[in-house]
């Protein structure tokens, strides 16, 4: 089913209408994801989130077998890539190869946020 989630936030509070903000995880207050293309949508070859992590919050710590794509829209990170980090900023688009080890730490004093396109399961 096709359909249009009009963005309606303002910059540094991005929302889409009729997408639930959820928390990313028990664990990690501070950490909110959106999936405005996923199974909802029917979607059967990839899934579109959006992240916000708070400054100083952090991912998880992880790897799978999956890839990613992930492109940068506000803040900045420090970004683990296995054994390599690297810092990014907005427009800065950053391809994860499954089974990699990652994590994104959001630094400085404004929220992260960034667009993750899997491969739906």
């Amino acid at each position: 089913m096709s359909v249009v989630h009009r963005f309606n936030g303002k910059p540094n509070d991005y929302r889409w209408e009729g997408v639930k903000v959820r928390e990313y995880d028990d664990e990690f207050e501070g950490v909110t994801r959106q999936v405005f293309i996923g199974p909802d949508e029917d979607s059967n070859n990839f899934h579109m989130r959006y992240f916000h992590l708070e400054p100083g919050m952090h991912s998880n710590l992880e790897r799978h077998p999956h890839e990613h794509g992930v492109l940068i829209l506000h803040g900045k990170a420090k970004v683990q890539l296995n054994d390599e980090f690297f810092d990014v900023h907005p427009n800065d688009a950053i391809f994860i190869s499954g089974n990699d080890l990652h994590q994104f730490v959001a630094t400085g004093d404004q929220p992260l946020g960034f667009l993750c396109v899997i491969k739906a399961k």
